[in-house]
């Protein structure tokens, strides 16, 4: 039986990257701020109660990592590769990802908030509750993903991809989804503007558009048949 394909990522990471930074080098650049971290991988590392304060990762793997309550905002992200990591309470707000792998992660409750997002795969995660709230993202895609109650309140979205992922419940309001195909999705209990101009030119299913049409208050008759 053939190996499930991979989503095409982002992250032009070197194939087969060493680890060339120990655990305890990694802590003390951070610890001097705005350090920056290039050529290396990371496998089973495990941080928790940390602050990058604003450093910069170039051409980064994260294999197996974990991470908790570990503060990544103000940093830039280049290159880098998250496989099968764990966030618990982080942030990576006002930070700016540039082609950005996030491969079978747990991430619920992660925040991008007003961060800038260009080139960045999300594949096979759970991100419950993750807050996008005034973000930017320009070539986001997002393949089997938990995306439950996320916070993508104005946010600005560009050539963004979606595919069978579960965003039930989630908060869109003042954001558009024109272009976006959202009809593999699980949009129920969307949260939109009470005139869901955000779901304007977004692609649904007939089954969806049914249940969208409750929010405008229209009952669609089923046919009756003799």
């Amino acid at each position: 039986m053939p190996l499930p394909r991979r989503t095409k990522g982002f992250a032009q990471v070197t194939p087969n990257l060493g680890a060339h930074v120990p655990r305890e080098v990694l802590l003390a650049l951070l610890e001097e701020g705005e350090a920056r971290v290039t050529g290396t991988s990371f496998s089973g590392l495990e941080l928790s109660d940390v602050s990058t304060g604003g450093a910069a990762f170039e051409n980064v793997a994260f294999h197996g990592c974990a991470f908790e309550r570990v503060d990544f905002s103000r940093g830039t992200l280049t290159d880098v590769l998250f496989s099968g990591c764990r966030f618990v309470g982080c942030s990576f707000a006002r930070s700016w990802l540039n082609r950005v792998d996030f491969r079978s992660c747990s991430a619920p409750g992660l925040s991008f908030s007003k961060s800038r997002l260009t080139g960045v795969l999300v594949e096979d995660g759970q991100f419950g509750y993750a807050d996008l709230a005034e973000a930017t993202a320009n070539r986001l895609r997002v393949v089997s993903t938990g995306l439950a109650e996320a916070n993508v309140f104005s946010a600005r979205l560009s050539h963004v991809e979606l595919d069978r992922c579960d965003l039930s419940r989630a908060t869109v309001a003042r954001t558009s989804l024109s272009g976006i195909d959202l009809s593999t999705c699980d949009i129920s209990g969307i949260r939109v503007s009470s005139d869901v101009r955000e779901l304007r030119g977004a692609l649904v299913s007939a089954s969806q558009a049914a249940g969208l049409a409750r929010l405008l208050g229209i009952v669609v008759k089923e046919d009756e048949w003799l």
